[in-house]
């Protein structure tokens, strides 16, 4: 892609041209807004959505409650299949355990969670209300 690139010189590609072909984003405008919102950091640091991304380069993704810290592999100038784009990246040790750990919390959370059945009350259930209501 780079034409006139010296010998020795990184491939680059844009930040959220590169988020969208990892498929991190479904397109690239989704992934500029969240790179401008600053869910997306490269090195630590907040980027633009026209930052050159190379290989070695470790960029954290947050989307809702998960965080993705990945140490970019190679630079694609193309959206690919999901095994394509899983060779852009790879996620590191901690992101992965912390991955997990969220979403153990979440499943956890989502058990413990009160659960309603749907629709109106019987009458039985307006009763036991009732009742619990008009206690002393």
């Amino acid at each position: 892609m780079n034409r006139d690139a010296e010998p020795g010189t990184a491939e680059r590609t844009r930040l959220d041209k590169w988020l969208w072909a990892a498929r991190f984003y479904r397109t690239r405008s989704l992934a500029a807004a969240a790179i401008d919102a600053g869910h997306v950091r490269v090195d630590g640091e907040r980027a633009k959505p026209a930052h050159g991304v190379r290989a070695a380069m470790r960029v954290s993704i947050r989307k809702q409650a998960v965080t993705w810290t990945v140490d970019v592999l190679d630079v694609g100038q193309r959206r690919g299949s999901a095994a394509q784009a899983a060779a852009l990246y790879r996620e590191t040790a901690e992101s992965l355990a912390l991955r997990e750990k969220t979403r153990n919390e979440q499943k956890v959370a989502r058990a413990q969670a009160i659960t309603h059945a749907p629709g109106r009350p019987t009458k039985r259930d307006r009763r036991r209300l009732e009742d619990f209501l008009n206690e002393p």
